[in-house]
């Protein structure tokens, strides 16, 4: 006797993932022809085949579902593959993989950017019409930002406010920031990967000269 397919945890998620996908892209062809105002939740639900509470479920405004889930940026087992990562590093020590395997990180979300290049462009026009959305966005990025802070700690059995994970966090958010812009531009032929992995490379450069740390102590007679 075989399970149903509604007690497969894996299958519900997928389904899950399909619904808040509909309904970003749903709201955001809206958005895009007729503005934010124009159109309002239950014309959403329409569109996307769903009733007014299953849009609740997922997200509590307009504006969330034109940004979308967070669930969906970063899949959990991609996730929970790159915490495993650091098993065999001793719990509070940085380990000496976390570099190498955050460039795969990344390169494993970079394979999901041609499955959502649309999505990511319909966005982009969106917030060309409706600018006041950007504060939402830098809300939300941050929100993402910190819960990968949490990742990486919890990877390396470190607080997340530790420098380390704090400078990873950043590198990497402000590295895949710029090589969007780049991949998104206007006349641009190169892939996500190729220019992600210039970007990385540049900050290595970058970050292995030697420099000569400043005296801070003050002066005698200084505050």
């Amino acid at each position: 006797m075989t399970e149903s397919a509604s007690s497969d945890p894996g299958l519900r998620e997928r389904k899950r993932a399909a619904t808040r996908s509909a309904i970003t892209s749903t709201a955001r062809a809206l958005t895009a022809d007729r503005g934010l105002n124009g159109y309002t939740v239950e014309e959403v639900c329409e569109a996307a085949g769903i009733s007014r509470r299953t849009f609740f479920n997922y997200f509590p405004t307009k504006e969330d579902a034109i940004i979308g889930h967070a669930d969906d940026d970063i899949p959990s087992d991609v996730i929970e593959e790159f915490v495993a990562g650091g098993a065999d590093s001793p719990a509070g020590e940085i380990s000496p993989s976390l570099f190498r395997d955050l460039i795969r990180l990344s390169l494993r979300l970079a394979e999901g950017m041609s499955a959502s290049e649309e999505d990511t462009r319909q966005l982009i026009g969106v917030v060309r019409k409706e600018p006041q959305l950007i504060l939402r966005i830098i809300g939300v990025t941050e929100q993402r930002e910190a819960q990968f802070a949490r990742d990486v700690a919890r990877r390396e059995g470190v607080p997340a406010d530790h420098p380390v994970v704090q400078m990873a966090v950043v590198l990497l958010s402000t590295i895949a920031r710029k090589s969007s812009m780049a991949y998104f531009s206007d006349g641009n032929t190169r892939t996500y990967p190729d220019l992600l992995l210039e970007n990385i490379s540049a900050a290595r450069v970058l970050f292995s000269q030697p420099f000569d740390t400043p005296d801070t102590t003050p002066a005698k007679g200084q505050p």
